[in-house]
């Protein structure tokens, strides 16, 4: 029988059971905040290049109509119509560039949950030594040794 105190095999295998499931949500609710963070900074940086995209385009038409009206009239305006192609331009490809140096920059694995599993496998391994030597801790013939 136990003594008071002690608890028997049973409410140990039950709290230890409820302990898990408690360490087991604990490290999918980790997981999904740090993969939300993650989707976040990931869809900013695809805005970023989807915006720097649309003004390279833009910057394109701009270039094009600027030659088409310094082709077909040598006048002033076409001056203004490249300066601001080229500024779309410049703009664009700045953006473009810095989304996708982002992209390729960030690391997707969720380092926090890793470091978190490693943490409980090191508990675990410790669990699995600490009821190793229990069981060695009656004798064969049924007395109690002192740790």
């Amino acid at each position: 029988m136990a003594d008071k105190g002690e608890k028997t095999i049973g409410e140990l295998v039950s709290e230890l059971t409820g302990e898990v499931r408690v360490l087991f949500r604990q490290e999918l609710d980790l997981f999904t905040a740090e993969m939300k963070e993650k989707l976040v900074a990931l869809a900013k940086d695809g805005a970023a290049i989807g915006v720097g995209g649309v003004l390279l385009y833009t910057g394109f038409l701009v270039l094009l109509a600027a030659i088409v009206l310094g082709l077909a009239t040598v006048m002033p305006a076409w001056g203004a119509a490249l300066v601001v192609a080229l500024g779309l331009i410049a703009i664009g490809a700045v953006l473009v560039l810095k989304g996708g140096k982002d992209v390729k920059e960030m690391d997707a694995k969720p380092e926090q949950t890793v470091g978190a599993l490693k943490e409980t496998v090191q508990w675990a391994k410790t669990l699995k030594f600490t009821s190793s030597r229990r069981r060695g801790f009656a004798s064969k013939s049924g007395t109690r040794k002192a740790i």
